[in-house]
């Protein structure tokens, strides 16, 4: 078999064409893992000079797989250590290997690794999260990174609900839903139409898209929500979304006033919720209930999704929408052969390692192996 190479590159825009194919494939599974995401996200997030750091698995210039990573100090002072780490932060709801979704990836896993471990003298933690517990990268990775003497743990991220379709109609869902939502959502719906001036839109592209932008951001600073800590980021990813036609952004109007706005997207057969937000002077409208209802309707009977996914989250009000709930996990793995590294496993998985910290320092010692979980 010919051997797998690994490519290193600087910035999403140093990416050979082969690329361009594997993150088509990728994207498959979700929207998270396209191009377009990562683009954006290092577009409006990163700042000069920092780039994203791709590790690229190769056959005869080929691209197979993909991690897409970040090397950042996390704090300031000696004792700050830099973290090589997956892409993303609070707006990205599932991380993972680059990957063809008919793509075995276990080979690519293990070139990965060689790469990350050639990588080591640059980086005291390496954070991957939040993952699929039900990936290849997932259940292979601990086992390996512990094999060449990292301390490693892994950790619950969130809870994620989504609904599947099953192939019904939207009226065969809302028939599911709880009695009081089958009571409040046509009771809120009628006396909003009632009202001449008030209307619910669902804009997915053209000259329209701006415009719902500056009202979704509108309803968004009068909301309960801490303002976006990145301004430029879902603006962005907005515009992206409506260029390849992911875009479904729903607004409600109350005299002709955004009162409620939410970014859902469609990519393949998932609809997923990106952000929700409501006026807190429209809340006894239950403005956001009719939204997410119009939305649901929109998804199901329109766009044909086979799932609903809620993303990021244990809030009670997903429960009464969604019918499954999975989790999100993440590897953190520590480099005891520099200092920081070990100083950190030491202060966050504590004393069960320190017989296999002590071990791994030891010049020309064998790094110990199956530390705690």
């Amino acid at each position: 078999m010919t051997q797998l190479d690994v490519g290193c590159y600087a910035g999403m825009e140093s990416l050979p064409p082969s690329y361009g194919r594997l993150f088509s494939a990728a994207g498959e599974k979700s929207f998270f893992f396209t191009r377009d995401w990562f683009e954006n996200f290092e577009k409006t997030i990163l700042k000069a000079p920092e780039r994203a750091h791709i590790y690229g698995v190769e056959r005869e210039g080929e691209a197979l797989a993909a991690w897409v990573a970040r090397l950042s100090r996390a704090g300031s002072g000696f004792w700050a250590p830099s973290r090589l780490e997956a892409l993303g932060n609070y707006y990205t709801s599932l991380q993972g290997l680059v990957a063809g979704p008919a793509t075995d990836a276990s080979p690519a896993v293990l070139r990965l690794v060689e790469a990350l471990l050639a990588d080591r003298g640059k980086w005291d933690v390496l954070d991957l999260q939040p993952l699929d517990v039900d990936e290849s990268l997932y259940r292979s990775l601990p086992a390996l990174l512990r094999r060449h003497g990292l301390v490693v743990q892994t950790y619950f991220c969130f809870g994620n609900w989504y609904l599947d379709v099953a192939g019904r109609h939207y009226s065969d869902y809302f028939a599911g839903l709880s009695s009081s939502l089958r009571k409040n959502i046509p009771y809120y719906t009628r006396k909003l139409e009632r009202n001449p001036r008030s209307r619910i839109e669902v804009i997915s592209s053209g000259e329209q898209v701006q415009r719902a932008l500056q009202d979704y951001e509108k309803v968004y600073r009068s909301s309960w929500k801490i303002p976006e800590p990145f301004p430029a980021f879902i603006p962005g990813f907005v515009r992206t979304a409506a260029d390849q036609g992911w875009l479904r952004l729903g607004l409600v109007y109350v005299d002709d006033e955004a009162a409620a706005a939410q970014i859902w997207i469609v990519h393949g057969h998932t609809a997923s919720i990106y952000k929700v937000a409501y006026d807190a002077r429209f809340s006894k409208l239950s403005v956001g209930t009719i939204l997410t209802a119009k939305m649901m309707q929109h998804v199901i009977d329109i766009d044909h999704v086979s799932m609903v996914d809620y993303l990021t989250g244990d809030d009670d009000y997903k429960k009464e929408w969604m019918s499954h709930r999975r989790e999100r996990w993440g590897i953190v793995a520590f480099n005891p052969r520099r200092l920081r590294g070990a100083l950190h496993a030491i202060r966050n998985i504590g004393g069960r390692v320190r017989r296999q910290l002590i071990k791994a320092l030891k010049p020309g010692g064998e790094p110990g192996a199956n530390p705690a979980t």
